[in-house]
């Protein structure tokens, strides 16, 4: 068996979802998610590609378009025809952040897509080795005064939000902190474990396992409340730091794609969404579901775009880094 097709099946049995359904026919839904198989984003477009193919009694499938960090698949939905047929679920930031970061996005996140539902949200974290021997945000901070030749810091990325969010926390907590930008899923919280790097800023979802395993520290989240999946971890407000700030994953259409596909769809998804199953699965993900219809969608897209528009210039991050 293929690589995709083994992906494929694995993220089908983890949600629990696949083969149970009669077969079905008629002009396939395409769902294209643009970054590669595997993880918790791509398995809620697989979970999201099972719950419009019940509805509609069509086949859907998940094309997995990576490249230039989403842009290549977001390109790839914004050219295709607006008639309901083709959907993409994304991430956050190449919807509400890459317009401030790149010069020439070639598409626009806000004109060139409808938004349909806000499928799940999750928060960001700062964690420490565990060889670092701070226990709080307010030592961590003393800790990195004292050792500033260690006030490093690891994110996914350079210009992905946790690279941001550790630019925030900088000037919050005036210390100098310097960046190290992996371009990997794994390998910052790899490194975090083995203890190459005193810090990583990250996706909390991505980091309770190893926290629970005493493997690492989580410090804070960036919620307004805490995190479902660490309720013992302080926000950082509650850790004395007025950031706040968090991520969704949702699913768009090209514009011109009739009301009446949007507001279908919108159904569908949010009924799933708000099940007593579809929120197990999603939070079996480590990400919390949501389920707000397209208009609260839209507006929070807009408001999270001129949020990270600050942080961005501030940083004075420049695509090339």
């Amino acid at each position: 068996m293929k690589r995709r097709s083994l992906l494929h099946s694995a993220a089908c049995a983890a949600l629990g979802i696949g083969g149970a359904r009669a077969q079905v026919g008629g002009t396939p839904v395409r769902i294209i998610y643009p970054f590669p198989p595997g993880g918790s984003g791509d398995a809620l477009a697989r979970l999201m590609a099972e719950t419009v193919r019940g509805e509609l009694g069509r086949p859907v499938i998940v094309d997995n378009k990576p490249g230039a960090g989403g842009r290549l698949g977001i390109k790839l939905a914004k050219a295709a025809p607006p008639d309901g047929n083709t959907l993409l679920v994304s991430p956050i930031a190449p919807m509400a952040v890459y317009q401030h970061v790149y010069a020439a996005l070639e598409y626009d996140p806000l004109g060139d897509f409808r938004t349909v539902a806000q499928l799940a949200t999750f928060d960001f974290a700062v964690a420490v080795a565990s060889d670092i021997p701070v226990l709080s945000v307010s030592e961590l901070v003393a800790w990195l005064k004292a050792n500033p030749d260690r006030a490093n810091y690891g994110s996914p990325a350079a210009g992905t939000l946790p690279h941001f969010l550790g630019g925030i926390f900088a000037r919050a907590a005036n210390v100098e902190l310097r960046h190290i930008p992996y371009g990997a899923t794994a390998r910052p919280v790899n490194d975090l474990v083995g203890g190459h790097i005193p810090m990583v800023f990250y996706s909390t979802n991505e980091l309770v396992g190893v926290h629970r395993a005493g493997r690492i520290r989580v410090l804070a989240t960036s919620g307004g409340d805490r995190s479902t999946f660490l309720p013992e971890v302080p926000t950082f407000r509650e850790a004395g730091y007025d950031i706040q700030a968090s991520g969704w994953h949702g699913a768009f259409a090209p514009t011109g794609t009739p009301d009446a596909h949007i507001e279908r769809l919108n159904r569908v998804i949010v009924a799933a969404l708000q099940a007593p199953q579809g929120r197990e699965k999603v939070m079996a993900l480590g990400l919390q579901p949501s389920g707000l219809s397209a208009a609260a969608f839209a507006a929070t897209q807009r408001s999270d775009a001129a949020l990270w528009a600050s942080a961005i210039k501030l940083s004075g991050f420049k695509p090339e880094q």
